[in-house]
């Protein structure tokens, strides 16, 4: 898969369009609303999609050497996944920049020294 040719590509980069259309557009799962937050849902669902295969298994047919029900299912994931843990990451962090936000200006000078 790390060699892979440009229709390979080509096939990995349609099946994360999928899934990150669906993920975005027709189940509204976002974690940002614009078009960035699709591009990162897709550039995810191609990663899933790339790790689906030999992940998952090498099963049903397949085009350009890519398995595809596998690689849609893993692509699937990607796009699910990537928005789940950058979710996480800001609900992890929030109670941290929260309280340095409503801290007093002497108490962040006295951790500061």
């Amino acid at each position: 898969m790390i060699g892979m040719n440009f229709g390979a590509f080509l096939t990995l980069l349609i099946l994360g369009l999928i899934a990150a259309l669906v993920m975005h557009s027709i189940i509204r799962y976002r974690m940002l609303k614009g078009f960035d937050g699709f591009m990162a849902k897709w550039i995810a669902g191609w990663v899933g999609a790339w790790l689906g295969s030999p992940v998952l298994g090498h099963w049903w047919f397949q085009i350009q050497n890519i398995h595809i029900i596998p690689a849609l299912v893993g692509a699937f994931v990607g796009a699910f996944a990537f928005p789940v843990l950058v979710k996480a990451n800001a609900v992890a962090l929030a109670p941290r920049a929260m309280a340095a936000a409503t801290a007093p200006p002497t108490e962040i000078l006295k951790k500061a020294s």
